[in-house]
C-alpha cells in the first residue's frame, strides 16, 4: 500500500513536539541535585576535549553532517509517514516501539559487523579514542559514521510506516526521535547514580562505557541491549568514579 501525499502541516506538528518535548524535559529534568550535578561533571570533563583544535573540529564537522542529514529527512520523506489521524493509546506506544527496536536491530548489526569490521574500523576508531566517554563524547563522531547512524533510525520511520500500511502519528515519532536522541546523549555521559531512582541511568551508561574499553569489546546497539544479550555478544556494566 501506498503511503499518502506530502503532508507538511504533520511535519511541523513533529518538529514542534520534538522541540517542545526536548526543552520542557531538560528544565525538568535538571532541577533534579543529583542529575544536574552529573551534568555539571560532564561539562567540566568535556572543556578541555573541547579546547582541542582536533576534536573541537571533529563535533563540527558532526554536527554539520547531523543537520544536513536531518534537514533533508524532515523536508523530503517525514511528511510522507506521518498524519494527524487520531489514534488509540496502544497503536501511539506500539508505532514508537516498532522504530525504536527496528532501528536497534539495524543498529546492531552495523555497528557489529561494519563499525567493528574491516570495512568501517577505521572511520568507527575516531569514537573509540575515547575510551572513558563523557557526554561530549556523544558528538565524537566521523561526519559518515553520523550520516549512517542517523540514516537508520530516520529510515527506520517510513520502513514502519510501509510494514503498517500507512502513515504514524506525528507525535508517536516525536517521542520515539526524542528516545533515540537523548538515549544516544545519555549513554555517553559520565554518572554513578546508584541510588534509587537513578539505578537505570547507571546501567545506561556503565553498559556503553564497557563497549567503549577497547574496540574488541560487546554491547553493539544503542538503545537497549536486548540484541546484545540475544545474540552473545553482552557485556557487564563498567563503572568509573566520580567526584
Amino acid at each position: 500500500m501506498t503511503l499518502p501525499g506530502y503532508d507538511w502541516t504533520a511535519a511541523l506538528a513533529f518538529l514542534a513536539a520534538l522541540i517542545a518535548t526536548t526543552l520542557a524535559g531538560r528544565f525538568v529534568v535538571f532541577r533534579v541535585p543529583a542529575l544536574a550535578r552529573a551534568r555539571e561533571l560532564n561539562h567540566e570533563a568535556g572543556r578541555p576535549k573541547m579546547a582541542r583544535k582536533r576534536f573541537r573540529e571533529a563535533v563540527r564537522r558532526n554536527n554539520r553532517a547531523g543537520l544536513l542529514a536531518n534537514a533533508v529527512f524532515y523536508a523530503a520523506v517525514l511528511p510522507f509517514c506521518v498524519d494527524l489521524e487520531p489514534r488509540p493509546l496502544w497503536r501511539h506506544a506500539f508505532d514508537a516501539l516498532a522504530v525504536l527496536a527496528l532501528f536497534d536491530f539495524l543498529y546492531y548489526l552495523t555497528h557489529r559487523f561494519l563499525f567493528h569490521g574491516r570495512l568501517l574500523r577505521r572511520v568507527h576508531a575516531l569514537h573509540h579514542q575515547s575510551r572513558t566517554p563523557t557526554s561530549i563524547d556523544a558528538l565524537y563522531v566521523h561526519p559518515l559514521e553520523t550520516v549512517i547512524g542517523l540514516s537508520l533510525f530516520l529510515g527506520s520511520i517510513p520502513l514502519v510506516a510501509l510494514l503498517s500500511g500507512g502513515p504514524l502519528h506525528a507525535l508517536s515519532m516525536a517521542f520515539a526521535t526524542l528516545v533515540f536522541t537523548q538515549l544516544n546523549t545519555l549513554n555517553h555521559a559520565w554518572v554513578r547514580l546508584e541510588r534509587f531512582p537513578f539505578r537505570p541511568i547507571d546501567y545506561i551508561t556503565g553498559v556503553h562505557a564497557a563497549h567503549h574499553v577497547d574496540m574488541n569489546r560487546g554491547n553493539y546497539a544503542t538503545l537497549s541491549m536486548f540484541y546484545d544479550r540475544l545474540f552473545g555478544t553482552y557485556e557487564p556494566p563498567v563503572h568509573r568514579p566520580t567526584p
